[in-house]
């Protein structure tokens, strides 16, 4: 997600497959200069480190430079050994057998020697996962495998309840250390290892600031061979504007993502390159649905017919995007083009708001029962800029104008998260999800997912809807797929447990001194153990 009110990732299996026996890992064939770092602006900060209990992209990001998965994913989105240096299929699809590396070592603790990866690690992982008291939005995408299975210290067998479609390239989750964790059962935000940890990838967490910012060096044992750019350093930013502003006087070398009213700027300037890159991903406004007077879904309707996304998009975002009209991420096969957007249409806003049982009353704003139709928008400090502020006071001017009284509060990230996520203490949310799966909805919109720290935090509950998910999941016919993903989106489109509102481009930018960098379309950093800068250009 585009650095809105807030970014969340919505960490599933990626796209791609190889079939059968894999090829050994790529080795670097081309020598490049060692040295130099690399200071990167956030736009907010992560509120846990480890690849299990984050459900951010900024955290999905740092995951990526110090965490690998059996599989990855490479610049053609072909499947690609990690951790797993071959692979074998049974024919009915059922059982994985992999055959690990012997060459890989954890990041050493506290001072220690890194210990080996092994088999141990892999079943760990699955389990401490799969966890009950483990609260990770990753549960719901593998409950499809049925166990996982040490078969030596280098040989791991996962047996899956049922074939799945790209099955292989869901095994591209992270594994994390057996020895890492103090509670060796399940993981919590609690657990120091959230924030301090240890993986096998081509960087090493090597310290966090008194201003937050996070410090990884590089990795000299990485099983891949040592990565080129001696640090990479995570600084997080409030404001975008302050981020741009950084870019442009040196305090930073790159953007991740980069504001679009920046754009511009930027482009005009010769220091540095301007990349586009693909992200299934889009930006809501999700209503909580346990309170009353979100439940109909009349009102929620009205408000998507109360708001000019096209105006807002345009003005606020230099129409850097495209409007969208359900639950998928727009370019993904799963998408129904058939599902127009809800038009701009007050009229019909305050119809539909009257038809629900409001009337307007004395003060110009709509009440049902003696109960006026008033709602909190909560949006986090730390994720307040001037985009944020747009979208917002266009949002409440919006509804004002169909006699909804909208109240914005700003809170702090942690308390804003804790009330969101954890109490679901709020009425509305403005936010955004990034897929790398984007035909995987089931964390978003199964009743199944409602609760503390789930992604479900609308507390959206329809049988159809839970039917028709489970009913995606299992079918092996990708035309079948579509077909239901298709009902999907028109059901959800209707339904408006969200109103969806756009998708962004996404750039990014960086200094050319940054030489060959290749960018993950969702997690970003997976070839920066490639990238390199001239010794010419690096910092003495």
């Amino acid at each position: 997600m585009k650095q809105l009110s807030v970014i969340f990732v919505l960490a599933l299996s990626l796209s791609g497959f190889a079939a059968g026996v894999s090829q050994a890992a790529d080795v670097r064939k081309t020598a490049r200069p060692t040295g130099g770092a690399l200071n990167y602006g956030e736009y907010g900060r992560p509120a846990t480190l480890d690849p299990i209990t984050s459900n951010e992209m900024i955290s999905m990001r740092i995951s990526e430079l110090l965490f690998n998965g059996l599989v990855g994913i490479n610049e053609r989105q072909d499947v690609v050994p990690e951790l797993a240096q071959s692979w074998d299929a049974s024919k009915d699809g059922r059982v994985y057998t992999f055959n690990l590396r012997k060459d890989v070592t954890w990041h050493p603790k506290n001072g220690e020697a890194g210990l080996p990866f092994t088999a141990n690690d892999v079943v760990f992982t699955y389990n401490i996962m799969m966890h009950p008291k483990t609260i990770t939005p990753l549960k719901v995408r593998f409950e499809f495998i049925e166990k996982a299975e040490k078969l030596d210290d280098y040989t791991v067998r996962f047996t899956l309840k049922r074939p799945v479609l790209n099955a292989l390239a869901k095994f591209s989750f992270k594994i994390i250390p057996k020895h890492g964790p103090k509670n060796s059962l399940y993981l919590t935000r609690e657990d120091s290892f959230v924030q301090q940890p240890i993986g096998t990838g081509p960087y090493m967490l090597n310290n966090i600031t008194a201003d937050r910012e996070i410090v990884m060096v590089a990795n000299e044992k990485y099983f891949k061979g040592r990565p080129n750019i001696d640090q990479f350093v995570t600084k997080p930013f409030a404001d975008q504007n302050i981020l741009t502003q950084a870019l442009t006087f040196n305090a930073i070398d790159m953007i991740v993502l980069v504001n679009p009213r920046s754009i511009a700027e930027i482009q005009g300037d010769k220091r540095f390159i301007l990349q586009p890159y693909n992200a299934l991903s889009y930006s809501f406004f999700g209503y909580n649905l346990r309170n009353p007077l979100l439940n109909d879904k009349r009102v929620r309707q009205a408000f998507g017919h109360a708001l000019n996304r096209q105006e807002m998009l345009s003005s606020f975002f230099n129409n850097q995007g495209t409007i969208i009209s359900g639950p998928f991420a727009p370019g993904s096969w799963a998408y129904n083009l058939d599902v127009q957007p809800l038009s701009y249409d007050p009229k019909k806003a305050i119809a539909l708001l009257n038809e629900a049982g409001f009337k307007q009353g004395p003060d110009g704003v709509m009440q049902k029962g003696g109960k006026k139709l008033e709602l909190t928008l909560m949006v986090p400090i730390e994720k307040e800029s001037e985009a944020v502020k747009r979208v917002v006071l266009a949002f409440q001017n919006y509804l004002k104008n169909v006699g909804v009284t909208v109240k914005v509060e700003f809170k702090e990230w942690q308390a804003w998260k804790e009330d969101v996520f954890a109490d679901h203490r709020f009425d509305i949310v403005f936010a955004s999800w990034v897929f790398d799966d984007s035909a995987d909805i089931s964390s978003l919109f199964h009743s199944a997912e409602i609760g503390p720290w789930k992604n479900n935090f609308v507390a959206y509950s329809n049988p159809g809807v839970d039917s028709l998910i489970v009913e995606s999941k299992l079918t092996l016919d990708h035309e079948k797929r579509r077909t239901i993903n298709r009902k999907l989106h028109a059901l959800l489109a209707d339904e408006a447990p969200y109103t969806f509102l756009w998708t962004l481009t996404n750039y990014s930018a960086y200094h050319k001194k940054v030489q060959h960098v290749a960018i993950h379309p969702y997690k970003f950093f997976s070839f920066a153990d490639e990238w390199y800068i001239p010794v010419s250009a690096q910092k003495k």
